[in-house]
């Protein structure tokens, strides 16, 4: 007996109500970097222990796989929704305590939720869209990402300046309330399974690969030693353009606007050019130029405006680096290719954890060329795997 087809759903709709909702999410993964101190001292510990619970809850991505077979086994919506709830929950215990426990709680809370929404909103959209036009749909959610940079963080920097250090946190757990509800009035997505039918998992044989596995696990390698990297610079640039040019929470959210820009132009080219030009040859870009941009950034550190072009170039290379990556890695294993990209996020995840431990100390430690020095380090390793051992991929 065959599923009934699912409801109908608009394009315009499914994309709004997945952008709306990423675009809230997207502002709470990015909402400590640029107000690092700002946020520290409103909570009332300092911007090293903050960087560490912030690389904690970034090792909750780890979990990421586990949402993930769950909405294979029950529902999208479901695991959509529950996402946005535990995320909420946090963001309203993080405003509403200065306890160093329940800070570390509500960090878990929102690190489980926003890494389980994201991938399960991929997969909601890629089970309600033909394949003819998956990639422009998932493309278009993915804009929310450079649009938390020009649009919502310089909000909430006007919101810590005017209003207050909680007010952001809370408006952010309304919102993904607000989203869960519209979640479910939303058309289910039917699962490409045969009725009464469960996915079976072997956890000796997750890691194996059929083929190309050399290349495989080198370029998810590569891709979390530049993730660290960039990172590093991420959660620690905010504490270092206030420290030395004592920029506001207000000019801080400019500077995330401006930071915006160049993710979005990054995002952008790959659209437009790796197809062309090639996927790892795209990757291959986007590393050397990050670590240009790494080595040369202590001698940008002369001013705001020339301190923050550095930033914003090597993240805009990051940025053509990773998002080029995604393709790559999808086309190392074809028939392994849904575990290769889980597998990617989470090794990539770790590099996000170890740099939240890492950037705040190393930039208070030994400033930016400490920070530079350890970013270039690691894209460079990141290079030679690239060069030596990852290759296009394999014909399907």
């Amino acid at each position: 007996m065959t599923a009934p087809a699912p409801e109908k759903v608009s394009f315009r709709r499914l994309i709004g109500v997945g952008m709306s909702a990423k675009f809230i999410v997207d502002i709470g993964a990015q909402i400590f970097n640029p107000f690092l101190p700002i946020f520290a001292a409103g909570m009332g510990i300092d911007v090293i222990t903050l960087g560490r619970l912030l690389g904690l809850r970034s090792a909750m991505g780890l979990l990421a796989p586990v949402a993930g077979a769950l909405a294979d086994r029950t529902s999208y919506r479901r695991v959509l929704r529950g996402a946005l709830l535990l995320g909420a929950a946090g963001y309203f215990l993080l405003a509403a305590s200065t306890n160093i426990w329940v800070i570390t709680l509500a960090m878990l809370l929102t690190g489980i939720g926003g890494s389980s929404f994201v991938p399960t909103l991929q997969a909601y959209v890629s089970a309600r869209l033909p394949y003819n036009i998956r990639a422009r749909g998932l493309g278009m959610i993915e804009y929310a990402w450079a649009l938390t940079g020009i649009i919502g963080l310089p909000l909430v920097g006007l919101l810590l300046q005017y209003v207050g250090w909680q007010a952001p946190l809370i408006l952010l757990g309304a919102g993904m309330v607000v989203m869960a509800l519209v979640f479910g009035a939303m058309p289910a997505a039917r699962h490409n399974r045969p009725a009464g039918s469960r996915p079976r998992s072997s956890l000796r044989g997750f890691f194996r690969l059929s083929s190309n596995a050399r290349s495989a696990y080198s370029a998810i390698l590569a891709a979390a030693l530049s993730y660290f990297a960039a990172m590093q610079l991420m959660i620690a640039h905010g504490v270092w353009l206030q420290a030395e040019y004592g920029l506001s929470a207000a000019e801080l959210g400019a500077v995330a606007f401006v930071l915006g820009f160049f993710d979005l132009a990054a995002s952008v080219s790959v659209s437009l050019f790796t197809d062309r030009i090639g996927k790892r040859r795209s990757v291959l870009i986007g590393i050397v130029g990050s670590l240009a941009g790494y080595l040369v950034m202590p001698f940008f550190n002369v001013g705001v405006v020339a301190a923050t072009l550095a930033i914003a170039v090597t993240r805009m290379f990051f940025e053509f680096n990773i998002v080029s990556h995604f393709p790559l890695l999808s086309q190392q294993s074809p028939p392994e290719r849904g575990k290769l990209m889980t597998l990617g996020a989470a090794v990539s995840l770790i590099g996000a954890t170890v740099a939240g431990f890492s950037g705040p100390w190393l930039y208070l430690t030994f400033g930016v060329r400490g920070l530079s020095a350890v970013s270039a380090v690691a894209v460079t390793v990141a290079l030679v795997l690239v060069v030596t051992l990852v290759n296009e991929g394999v014909a399907e």
